[in-house]
């Protein structure tokens, strides 16, 4: 992705979090620390270095050294333990769960990169080489891509549609944009909680990233709204994605906690051919079209 500037949040959480200089660490673990990803607020991008010899709590309870203020974690909820072989997460028996990339754990060591959830809460594990460089790049990646479900994130959409307005314009080239959302998502997270909803929002966003190119983009847009830019495609073979991104969630199987979640989207397509606007027009026609699909009967794809 090519880069985009940072704004000025982002370049005061740098700043306000950079931590204390490195320490010397047995060779038995590397520098590491873990950066809070999501949700986005004050503490994205805060980072919390992890000590060699002395295991860090992460949990409710005001003594954690990792203290998070959600109801969904415990008060001790899981443990960062330094060990000869590197840094292991250890759930400590609480209500939700720990998760490493996804998947329950009672403890596992970490890697590089790996996504270490806690509740409502996501943390990224950095232990590379070059750990300063590792989390500025990181922090970029927080202001162009979503942290809960690791696609591009609304900022980024509108500078790619961007680009690819100017270039439909220019050449007289087709472009489609796709918007779709999932149907009575608000049921979801009240019948089966939140977490829950994050689960099937993370979910549908890695099953819908199968079936888009590489010169194409999916994006969330805000919510459980999504976006899909289509460059170079007709109406046609606009409402054709459209309907294997409907038919492919309708089809697939969601579950929380051993919990079938029927999961179903509605979806508006725009398409234009050479014509100068701007990205939030085009949005709003796909929008149009969202909202037909949503008055019409959901589970739909109108354009």
């Amino acid at each position: 992705m090519p880069e985009a500037p940072l704004d000025n949040n982002f370049e005061r959480t740098t700043a306000e979090t950079l931590c204390a200089p490195p320490r010397a660490l047995s060779a038995a673990c590397r520098e590491a620390c873990l950066v809070h990803i999501y949700p986005s607020g004050p503490g994205m991008g805060r980072r919390y270095p992890l000590a060699s010899t002395v295991a860090a709590t992460i949990g409710r309870g005001s003594d954690c050294v990792i203290h998070i203020d959600d109801h969904s974690v415990s008060r001790k909820h899981a443990r960062i333990d330094p060990t000869p072989q590197g840094y292991l997460a250890v759930d400590l028996g609480s209500t939700n769960g720990t998760f490493v990339n996804d998947q329950p754990i009672n403890q596992q060591l970490l890697r590089d990169g790996d996504y270490v959830r806690v509740g409502n809460c996501i943390y990224r594990f950095l232990a590379g080489g070059n750990i300063e460089a590792e989390y500025h790049e990181e922090i970029y990646r927080l202001a162009i891509i979503d942290g809960l479900t690791d696609v591009p994130n609304k900022r980024y959409l509108l500078e790619f549609l961007g680009r690819e307005l100017s270039r439909s314009a220019r050449h007289n080239r087709p472009l489609a944009l796709l918007l779709f959302d999932i149907d009575h998502f608000k049921l979801i997270n009240d019948d089966l909680g939140h977490l829950c909803g994050d689960h099937v929002l993370r979910e549908l966003a890695g099953q819908v990233k199968k079936v888009i190119r590489s010169e194409e983009l999916l994006a969330r847009y805000g919510g459980e709204e999504f976006a899909v830019v289509l460059p170079e495609s007709t109406p046609e073979s606009a409402l054709h994605v459209g309907e294997r991104i409907r038919a492919l969630i309708e089809g697939y199987n969601f579950s929380f906690d051993e919990q079938a979640v029927p999961v179903r989207v509605s979806v508006g397509v725009a398409s234009i051919v050479g014509e100068a606007i701007s990205p939030t027009e085009l949005i709003d026609r796909a929008d149009a079209r969202l909202y037909e699909a949503k008055r019409t009967g959901r589970n739909r794809v109108c354009a």
